[in-house]
């Protein structure tokens, strides 16, 4: 006898569980938000011509009684009310989804959709008569109260069907024998809830629909509901349902029997507004016809691929960056395809390997950050996979051979018996690799749904190689624009600056004529001191676009920092209330960089940050090397690549405003005032460029602003 947890976790990767379509978990979504969202719903539900028909032939029945015919899907959003359409979306699609099954004489799939279907109707009336709140949550709670069966009969057909023919109608027998599976189909139906993110109380009606009489006595009303309605939805009802009913709300027989009566009449309507093919138990071998059942198996593959080529592709266009893309993409295949362990890795042309790109929801995003594989290694499934456009993984491909150690690694990072590797390309270039982590059940079960996951890594890869152009296309524009700047840079400053010197003059000549006690010449002064400003700033508007002949040689960055604060004393010593922590990291590799360029970049950003805190605070900087290995040595075949050096300048200011942040490193962009030309970023960003690095901040309003430079570490530079 196996655990439940083992038994959930079986399922999970069992040849099918069904999950709910990307349209229904879009539309259960936009239900939990404000009333403002009706408009939204109403357009989510019209984009699905099927499920849009059966709620309107629904809301127009006696079911609901309205006054007048409604014809357009917001007014019956509006009069039926947002809880009632997702429960009705729910369990139409639920029950196509399941219906692709098939079904035999010990488990009628008819008699099961008439069972749960009038118990869903019985349900709703006693909802009605005793006033609970949301009836129609009612109605959805008994449609799906014994959905656990229908996955026990999907998952474990064989032991299933030899435990009904064991059991036949002796609850008490099959809930037993459940048991020994792993856990009943009441709690499997509940577990099932949770995953769709259904309402709890309602998870809580499937857990408790068979527990003994006396603990339903204290529950909460929807639980207690649901008992009652599967009490009174058996073929014939024993004097004990009656007594259940009388106990639990006073229902006298005749009472009882009138709801019923009433259920019988509304039961077939409702199945027939569905669809929902139902047959009482007495019709035990009234199965599908093998026409119904590939009907249904079709409805299915349409829903999913529907939501797979609509839903997901505009979902992952509408994504503004490469973070976002992968995010989205990760979430649509836990989605999709029920799959749990996910990596993106992004081709990188300057590096020509594969890059492993981190997302917010794994918890070691930096050893993933710096995940290498390099296209030259031999026989990795990632670069092979992307050389080769096509999908490749660890069960066939290395069936009569050991991975490579790459690989080895990378299937046990992720914590699986083996990976698939879909690769993404987009107009014969290039984008990436996704690997799905998958044990041996997980990877023969999706090797099914291959054609959809190609057509999702082209979706991917499409999205990211517009990111990318769109990327390319800003920094051409960028780079334009500074020559434009600078051209008009140099006339202002070359006409400006001989009137400045004629004033110097004028006012040398000046101080010459007065004594040197004279009062004014304290005001000359100050006149002259302006004008070395204004030449100063009028000096940078040119100074980081000379073309100076480059000295690389080798450099100690925690060497250089230490100078460079100790060198600034004087200008830190104006500023008496900042403190400066510096972090740097022992045996840091020396680098082969400019170090007058470099010098210029860190005195920039350690003058903007201590400019940011007039009132004093605490400067960081923080030096460390980012190794290229994962655990030691994942990539020993790529010696030219050998990580990065890190370099983060932090302060405690206010933040860079919203408005700055998207021009941040463009010419005379600058949220300071005081004679401050909003060239110093951009001189530091040309520097960090031309010296192969990258600049990346973060910046988040009233908490600071932290600066991070890359700088490489290449082949002959001292490890």
């Amino acid at each position: 006898m196996q655990t439940r947890e083992s038994l959930f976790r079986q399922i999970e990767t069992q040849k099918y569980l069904p999950t709910l379509p990307n349209i229904l978990l879009k539309l259960i979504d936009a239900c939990r938000q404000d009333e403002e969202n009706l408009k939204k719903i109403s357009k989510i539900i019209e984009n699905d011509p099927s499920l849009s028909s059966k709620i309107l032939n629904l809301v127009n029945s006696a079911y609901y009684g309205l006054p007048h015919r409604i014809e357009s899907m917001h007014r019956a959003v509006v009069l039926v009310g947002t809880n009632a359409i997702k429960n009705i979306a729910i369990g139409a699609s639920v029950y196509e989804v399941f219906n692709q099954t098939k079904g035999n004489s010990v488990f009628s799939l008819k008699s099961f959709w008439w069972h749960s279907l009038k118990c869903a109707v019985v349900a709703k009336l006693i909802a009605e008569k005793t006033h609970y709140t949301h009836p129609d949550e009612a109605f959805l709670s008994g449609l799906l109260h014994d959905i656990g069966k229908l996955v026990f009969w999907v998952n474990f057909p064989e032991q299933y069907r030899k435990l009904l023919e064991t059991c036949k109608d002796q609850h008490d027998l099959l809930l037993a024998g459940e048991r020994q599976l792993g856990a009943t189909h009441s709690e499997v139906g509940a577990w099932l809830m949770h995953r769709w993110n259904l309402q709890s109380f309602m998870a809580d009606s499937l857990l408790y629909h068979h527990e003994p009489k006396n603990r339903i006595l204290n529950a909460l009303p929807l639980v207690q509901i649901v008992y009652v309605a599967n009490a009174l939805s058996h073929i014939q009802q024993q004097d004990e349902d009656y007594n259940i009913a009388e106990d639990l709300y006073g229902f006298s027989r005749s009472q009882v029997e009138e709801l019923l009566s009433l259920a019988e009449e509304e039961l077939k309507n409702v199945a027939h507004l569905l669809s929902i093919e139902i047959a009482p138990p007495k019709d035990q071998k009234a199965i599908l016809s093998e026409k119904g059942r590939g009907k249904h198996g079709d409805l299915a593959r349409e829903v999913r691929e529907f939501s797979l080529l609509t839903g997901t592709l505009q979902n992952l266009l509408e994504a503004n960056d490469e973070d976002t893309i992968v995010m989205t993409a990760q979430q649509s295949i836990k989605v999709l395809f029920d799959i749990k362990r996910i990596l993106f890795f992004l081709y990188d042309p300057k590096k020509k390997g594969l890059i492993c790109k981190a997302t917010e929801e794994e918890n070691n995003s930096f050893m993933i950050g710096n995940l290498i594989i390099p296209m030259q290694a031999d026989k990795s499934l990632l670069a092979t996979s992307l050389a080769k456009g096509k999908p490749l993984d660890s069960f066939t491909d290395f069936a009569d051979t050991k991975p490579i150690i790459i690989d080895e690694q990378i299937i046990r990072f992720i914590g699986k018996e083996g990976m698939l590797c879909i690769p993404m390309l987009a107009q014969g270039e290039y984008v990436g690799v996704i690997v799905l982590g998958l044990d041996q059940v997980e990877f023969s079960h999706l090797s099914k749904h291959s054609p959809l996951l190609n057509m999702f890594s082209n979706n991917v890869a499409l999205a990211l190689h517009v990111d990318q152009v769109r990327r390319n296309q800003l920094d051409r524009i960028q780079s334009e624009r500074l020559a434009a700047s600078l051209s008009m840079a140099r006339k202002v400053v070359h006409e400006v600056n001989n009137p400045l010197g004629i004033m110097k003059n004028y006012l040398k000549i000046l101080g010459m004529k007065l004594s040197a006690q004279d009062p004014a010449q304290e005001e000359i002064e100050n006149l002259n001191e302006e004008i070395d400003r204004i030449t100063m700033i009028l000096r940078s508007l040119t100074a980081f676009s000379e073309r100076r002949v480059c000295n690389f040689v080798p450099v100690d960055i925690n060497v250089l920092l230490s100078d460079l604060i100790r060198i600034m004393a004087g200008f830190l010593s104006e500023h008496s209330n900042i403190k400066v922590h510096l972090d740097l990291e022992d045996k840091l590799p020396t680098i082969i960089t400019e170090k007058d360029s470099l010098k210029q970049v860190f005195i920039n950003l350690i003058k903007n940050a201590v400019e940011v805190m007039p009132m004093g605070g605490n400067l960081y900087i923080k030096t460390r090397h980012i190794s290229r290995y994962l655990e030691g040595e994942l990539v020993s075949e790529y010696r030219e690549y050998q990580g990065n050096m890190e370099i983060t300048i932090t302060d405690e200011g206010p933040g860079i405003s919203d408005k700055i942040k998207p021009r941040l490193f463009e010419p005379f962009v600058t949220s300071k005032s005081h004679g401050h030309s909003g060239l110093g970023l951009s001189i530091v960003y040309e520097i960090i460029k031309s010296l192969n690095g990258t600049l990346a901040y973060e910046s988040e309003k009233g908490k600071g602003t932290s600066f991070k430079i890359g700088l490489p570490v290449v082949r002959g530079q001292k490890i």
